[in-house]
């Protein structure tokens, strides 16, 4: 097989912008070049020319929920990875919350071996704590696995891990990335409950985020905060959605002595609570969407790099699931065929420079899960890349959504940017709407 040369590209990558051409060799990034390309290696390569477009690392969401195995009949991680290479991901790592939950390390090695089967994109796993399995934690391979996903607000079945003594021994014991969801279920109960009698199940959806609210994200990120610097634990701060919370959080760039860092998803950088009124249960989030005010503080805090990564927790439902009463509503939906294209919107809206969103959605989740020879456009590493077309308008709609559940909150908008290729392992897996079904991709390993 030719190797393959992508060819006068504007390349975005390490806070870098520049027309360049990438070679690619046996799935890896074999050179790059600024300037002059050896007439051998034109001669000896299959050309794309992709004059005018952009060509970025692959995404790496690192925050996503599949839903195989035991809730395929919503998403599976076929469909899910093929709206994902759609998107311009190229890696993903899963939560614990399926059915069974993923809280065994056998669990977890079954997960791995259902995507090495059916995975178009690269992937690894999370395992879940619960109040009783420390045993199981501390066995994981921290080389094969993303992190330990603790759930500080409500979640399916046992996973809520609200034991003082759990979380102490969690926090103290454990040597690997520990991501939370932290929302004080408390609190969420008081405030639900005040509303139930003032609303029955009628409450009105705009009021989801005085339910789950900012005093309940505050203190349950005051309290992660505090275990993990009492601890010295590697702490992730998981779908930040308030101002206030951001004060907990140091304003510097990562490296890899920074003790926490903290995660913003796309839907808490694109609508805010006056969306509710036409966007209703569509935009019913764990937390939830909060107000104008935050959703800019933690825009400028991904740009101070207060916020140090850029996720979906893409988490999808049906739309009958979706379609009901506030009460009842599951809270969800799906972000990751559209979070690339919802970011590089707001890049020309001129809100974010495109550098930072490759820095926060491609670099920086590759430096704070210590992932492998991914993330970035080097040498030696392994040639996961999207090219886009900056000027290629298209409009979400039934017709182009690729999530199992048929349904997205951008249903209606406008992108004026369009992913054309995505390279898995130096694979074009998703070429101008066409996807290679045939391609795999692999566990990401993680140097620690």
């Amino acid at each position: 097989m030719k190797p393959l040369l992508i060819h006068e590209a504007t390349i975005v990558n390490e806070n870098i912008k520049q027309t360049g051409s990438v070679l690619i060799k046996a799935g890896k990034i074999d050179a790059i070049y600024y300037k002059k390309i050896p007439r051998d290696v034109i001669q000896s390569s299959e050309t794309i020319n992709t004059k005018g477009k952009y060509l970025l690392p692959g995404i790496i969401d690192e925050h996503v929920h599949f839903r195989e195995p035991g809730l395929t009949y919503k998403a599976d991680i076929l469909s899910e990875s093929k709206a994902a290479v759609a998107g311009g991901v190229t890696s993903y790592m899963e939560m614990p919350n399926t059915k069974p939950q993923t809280i065994t390390r056998q669990a977890l090695d079954d997960k791995l071996n259902t995507a090495s089967g059916k995975s178009l994109a690269n992937y690894a796993f999370y395992i879940g704590a619960t109040n009783d399995n420390l045993d199981e934690l501390l066995r994981t391979d921290p080389e094969k696995t993303c992190g330990i996903k603790v759930f500080m607000g409500a979640s399916t079945g046992n996973m809520l891990v609200n034991n003082p003594d759990t979380l102490k021994h969690i926090f103290s014991e454990v040597k690997m990335l520990i991501a939370v969801h932290s929302e004080d279920e408390e609190i969420i109960q008081k405030n639900l409950q005040l509303y139930r009698k003032r609303y029955n199940d009628n409450i009105p959806v705009y009021l989801h985020p005085e339910i789950r609210s900012e005093q309940a994200c505050y203190k349950s990120t005051e309290k992660a905060i505090e275990l993990a610097n009492q601890y010295s634990t590697r702490l992730h701060i998981l779908h930040l959605s308030t101002a206030r919370e951001l004060e907990l959080l140091e304003g510097r760039s990562y490296s890899k002595n920074k003790l926490i860092t903290g995660e913003v998803c796309v839907h808490h950088l694109w609508f805010d609570d006056s969306d509710y009124k036409s966007l209703g249960t569509r935009i019913k989030w764990n937390p939830a969407i909060k107000t104008r005010k935050d959703r800019e503080a933690l825009l400028k805090a991904v740009k101070s790099n207060k916020i140090d990564a850029i996720a979906t927790d893409h988490a999808p439902h049906t739309w009958d699931e979706k379609n009901k009463d506030y009460t009842h509503a599951a809270s969800g939906g799906p972000m990751i065929q559209h979070s690339l294209p919802a970011m590089l919107e707001m890049h020309n809206r001129n809100l974010i420079d495109m550098e930072t969103i490759v820095e926060k959605m491609c670099h920086a989740p590759a430096k704070i899960f210590s992932i492998e020879k991914r993330g970035f456009i080097r040498e030696g590493y392994w040639a996961d890349l999207v090219l886009v077309n900056p000027d290629k308008p298209w409009i979400v709609s039934k017709d182009n959504i690729l999530y199992k559940c048929r349904w997205s909150p951008f249903e209606g908008t406008q992108f004026k940017n369009r992913v054309e290729k995505t390279f898995v392992n130096g694979q074009p897996v998703f070429d101008n709407g066409i996807i290679n079904e045939n391609i795999r991709g692999r566990a990401l390993t993680f140097n620690r």
